[in-house]
């Protein structure tokens, strides 16, 4: 089984969310493209945020992405895994990606949203808890895999909508109207 690596982040200058995933799917590695599954409901979610056209092509989502406070990470840099579940992730071949330099040149994050539980085990596993990482709000959203099957689209929809929504309002609260 060959070694797997992960895809540079997608990050712009004045991201606040920073959406860690695992480590991208056989799909993904094969198109070079992060959630590239056409079951996975990842550029749904994003496109209706970023409020462009689902069938958008992928450099315009990356686009739409750096433009955004929304940045796209894995938490893996590299493992084994047979496949594309992160139950089949070889442990002992896990090697995470630089978080400490990460987090220096983007010192804007101030969220952290897991997609799915094994981004976030990942991550508490080994990052370690600097004074940058306690500080950040930390949350698991529902993973937006097609494996992720107890929930339905339009839940995770809503769910992901509605933390990240949340999230940008406590940053930047709205006008008080009178």
């Amino acid at each position: 089984m060959a070694l797997i690596h992960s895809f540079a982040p997608i990050v712009g200058s004045h991201a606040r969310i920073l959406i860690l995933g695992s480590m991208p799917g056989t799909a993904s590695l094969a198109a070079n493209q992060y959630y590239a599954h056409r079951r996975n409901a990842f550029w749904p979610i994003m496109t209706s945020f970023l409020r462009i056209q689902a069938d958008a092509p992928y450099h315009e989502k990356v686009a739409a992405l750096q433009s955004s406070p929304i940045a796209l990470w894995d938490v893996l840099q590299s493992c084994k895994r047979s496949g594309s579940l992160d139950s089949s992730i070889e442990i002992d071949t896990q090697s995470i990606n630089d978080f400490q330099t990460f987090f220096s040149n983007y010192p804007t994050i101030c969220y952290i949203f897991f997609n799915g539980s094994k981004a976030e085990a990942c991550f508490k596993r080994f990052v370690p808890l600097t004074n940058d990482v306690k500080s950040m709000n930390l949350s698991r959203l529902p993973s937006t895999s097609p494996a992720n099957a107890r929930l339905s689209l339009e839940d995770k929809f809503r769910i992901w909508h509605k933390t990240i929504n949340q999230a940008l309002a406590i940053d930047h609260p709205l006008p008080e109207t009178k």
